[in-house]
């Protein structure tokens, strides 16, 4: 197997800006094409660690705007961004939502999603770690977000993505499926884009209600 290598030209090109992470050049590269975040937003970034999603976000929303990341890992601040405010927090923390909406000061026009499990190497259990994550970023954003608001979110390819998928077209009038350019060759992460929102959770499994 070919040893992996972190250090590629998103990586190199990251650290010669000065962000936090070669992660941001899929979200500038998904801000480029559909217009998610715009000056003054209000915006929640979950799995923020280490910080580069958070860079870019602050820099488009400007000082008018408003954005709060989400991580267990701590966040070293972002000194030049005081409309940044990070919470260390796990999503599933009891009082995340109240928390949440106390920092925006109302509710959220973007939720960003880049969460990930940490792998143990089991399939199985990574793949319903990653399920988790999906779902909990969703039933967040839909507490959070103002009407027409829009959720971006990392998913994984695989058996269960079409049912997600169609669970998400039952609580947002639109949702599409993206692969920036930056993301790592091989990788199986796609981005979903859905927004919005209509209902309050996700529906169950099985067919959306029309």
């Amino acid at each position: 197997m070919p040893k992996y290598r972190r250090k590629d030209a998103f990586y190199t090109r990251a650290k010669e800006a000065g962000l936090r992470s070669r992660a941001a050049y899929k979200l500038e590269q998904l801000q480029k094409h559909y217009k998610l975040l715009r000056p003054g937003d209000k915006v929640v970034d979950l799995g923020a660690w280490p910080g580069g999603w958070l860079q870019v976000a602050a820099r488009i929303v400007g000082q008018r705007g408003k954005v709060v990341g989400v991580d267990r890992e701590p966040i070293p601040p972002l000194v030049d961004a005081p409309q940044v405010v990070v919470l260390q927090a796990d999503v599933f923390e009891p009082g995340l939502v109240e928390r949440v909406r106390a920092e925006l000061g109302g509710a959220a026009d973007v939720v960003l999603s880049d969460l990930a499990p940490k792998l143990s190497g089991v399939k199985d259990r990574d793949q319903a770690a990653a399920r988790a994550l999906v779902e909990r970023a969703a039933e967040l954003a839909l507490q959070w977000l103002r009407p027409g608001g829009v959720l971006v979110m990392k998913v994984f390819m695989g058996a269960e993505l079409p049912s997600l998928l169609e669970r998400l077209r039952g609580a947002f009038a639109r949702v599409v499926t993206t692969r920036p350019e930056a993301t790592r060759k091989g990788s199986s992460e796609l981005y979903v884009v859905a927004s919005s929102p209509f209902a309050s959770s996700l529906p169950q499994q099985g067919k959306p209600e029309t």
